[in-house]
């Protein structure tokens, strides 16, 4: 009787090597800007009339692979609010067309000069 050899047990895969400090400082600066947007977004659907100041950032680069899921949960969140504000602006606009057709049809009642002079 023979006896085959056992089958070697496969290598453990090697661990990712540790980030950089660069990419460190990337991924935080990335993650202080979503924090930042996630929290004026919720600013906004608490309280729609406040007003959020925003400018773009500089040189953060490409998304980090471990936040693109966050970042497109984010922006669809704004996609749906644009969406939201764009129906509200067209109610608002359908209104407002409403109310000048109103008042043009409406005719002055009663003087419209008053003879102070005589």
């Amino acid at each position: 009787m023979s006896r085959e050899p056992a089958p070697s047990p496969e290598p453990a895969p090697s661990p990712e090597p540790a980030p950089s400090p660069e990419q460190v400082d990337h991924r935080l600066a990335w993650e202080a800007l979503l924090d930042s947007l996630e929290h004026d977004a919720a600013r906004q659907t608490a309280d729609p009339t406040a007003v959020v100041g925003w400018s773009e950032p500089a040189g953060l680069g490409p998304v980090p692979r471990e936040l693109v899921g966050r970042a497109s949960r984010l922006l669809a969140a704004q996609r749906d609010r644009i969406a939201e504000l764009e129906s509200d602006r067209r109610a608002t606009l359908e209104h407002l067309g409403a109310l000048r057709a109103v008042d043009a049809t409406r005719e002055p009642r009663g003087a419209v000069y008053l003879d102070a002079s005589a």
